[in-house]
């Protein structure tokens, strides 16, 4: 019988396992996306305990927990820092079958060396021990990032944002990796919002010192904080959308709607839809300009929990898969931007397994042999960033486009022990190909799957993404 999360975990082939340890495993990390403060990077941030790197913030934990009957206070509540680990340590073993299992032993495991399984009886002494190693230099912010061979970390930052953050990482030259800002300017159009939409204007003017009393001021505060983040080392935006929404230029004045709203009317959901897919297509017009890529995570459906919204705030678990129509107001946008010669390079990733074809086959009608993969199906996201979600979009990818050209996995994650998720989707992708070539589908050509293993895991993205030196 295997023993849990040995060398060959999750490697079932002999040639999974050459792949990996001799292809894979040593790779450096490019996460170009995820949303660790900059702040806790420039500070080298020392945290007082593991519960406030690894439970703080980490809505998947938060979600197993209430499924189990934890109370809130335990939780998000007033419980102190070692009650809501133990009460982690009380809930991980019924995680059985869900990824948190294997993340939580994997990251105590890689940056703690505790091999025990974390249950009630072991909570308590894995809660010392970590925290102790905590107070460590060798597991503050910086070296927990370096100890994963990380390369390059993309935050995820508004426009408001002034990126003093990045820019101290730079000046102190203390990391052996480098810190680059991604573009997220989504509450910068949410007009649906109404007074809320203008009072995050009001903090975008605060920023930049300069006056948004029009559409075309707003649009000029954005292309200019463009330019900001650009001289900044930014080469990367990101965009969270149910769906993609598409209307022909005219069908609306986006004018005279942010005058509407200004004056404290409502705007049906056609205008508000037509002014988030023109403003949207602006900015990606000024992506191309700077030779960016753009992001679209595409399908979730978020604050579902209308009682514990109220209560919690957003960002707080109730996030679920939508079941969103996506391709053809997706088409009609790249359309859009593809007939002009504007279409920036694009990172796609869908929520829902469902779509995973029709996001698959509709990047791939907008690869135009200008470059290797241009257009990406992004790694499984969110809720599919898991074995068997990442196994079906790879499946996806590798049916309807070239799974030779995939820019590989990310954290997507506020937490800075999140970095084994890399070694998790290396597992799977070498064993997924280990798995052909003992089935005799793939010839067992070392070299060339191990080239093909490593431009994905690694190579790809450091070609594609044009980080700044």
């Amino acid at each position: 019988m295997k023993t849990f999360i040995t060398d060959d975990f999750l490697l079932n082939n002999d040639f999974a396992k050459i792949l990996y340890h001799d292809h894979a495993k040593k790779l450096p990390i490019l996460d170009y996306h995820n949303h660790l403060p900059p702040h806790e990077i420039a500070q080298n941030r020392v945290f007082e305990n593991i519960s406030q790197i690894w439970l703080a913030g980490d809505h998947y934990k938060w979600r197993a927990m209430r499924t189990l009957g934890i109370d809130e206070k335990y939780i998000t509540g007033s419980a102190s820092d070692k009650d809501k680990f133990l009460k982690w340590g009380e809930t991980t073993p019924y995680t059985v079958r869900n990824p948190l299992y294997h993340w939580t032993h994997l990251e105590l495991q890689r940056y703690f060396g505790v091999t025990e399984l974390l249950t009630s009886e072991s909570a308590a002494s894995i809660y010392d021990k970590t925290t102790a190693m905590l107070q460590e230099p060798s597991h503050h912010t910086i070296p927990l990032l370096e100890q994963q061979n990380v390369e390059v970390v993309c935050t995820t930052d508004e426009p408001i944002d002034s990126l003093e953050h990045h820019q101290s990482i730079l000046e102190q030259k203390a990391t052996s990796f480098k810190v680059f800002p991604a573009f997220r300017p989504d509450n910068a159009f949410a007009i649906e919002g109404g007074s809320a939409f203008f009072a995050y204007l009001e903090k975008l003017e605060n920023t930049t010192g300069k006056p948004i009393n029009s559409y075309s001021d707003l649009l000029d505060t954005l292309r200019n904080r463009i330019d900001y983040f650009h001289e900044n080392g930014c080469r990367l935006s990101d965009h969270g959308l149910e769906q993609m929404y598409y209307y022909a230029e005219g069908v609306h004045d986006c004018e005279k709607l942010f005058s509407k709203v200004k004056e404290g009317k409502a705007l049906s959901t056609d205008e508000i839809h037509y002014f988030k897919s023109r403003t949207l297509l602006f900015l990606c017009r000024c992506y191309h300009k700077k030779g960016w890529t753009q992001q679209f995570h595409l399908g979730a459906i978020r604050d579902n929990n209308q009682r514990l919204l109220t209560q919690l705030g957003p960002n707080s678990g109730f996030d679920s898969i939508g079941d969103f129509s996506q391709a053809r107001s997706l088409r009609e946008f790249l359309n859009d931007l593809d007939s002009t010669d504007e279409l920036a390079k694009t990172v796609a990733y869908n929520l829902n397994p469902a779509d995973n074809e029709v996001l698959a086959t509709m990047v791939g009608n907008f690869n135009d042999g200008s470059m290797k993969g241009k257009m990406q199906f992004g790694s499984g996201w969110w809720f599919l960033d898991q074995k068997d979600g990442m196994e079906k979009q790879m499946n996806a990818l590798s049916n309807m486009g070239l799974l030779s050209c995939f820019v590989g996995m990310l954290t997507d994650s506020r937490s800075f022990l999140s970095f084994p998720r890399h070694e998790y989707f290396r597992r799977i992708l070498c064993n997924l190909i280990g798995q052909d070539v003992t089935n005799g589908e793939l010839p067992a050509d070392e070299k060339w799957l191990g080239k093909i293993v490593s431009d994905i895991c690694y190579q790809n993205a450091k070609d594609y993404f044009n980080f700044a030196d």
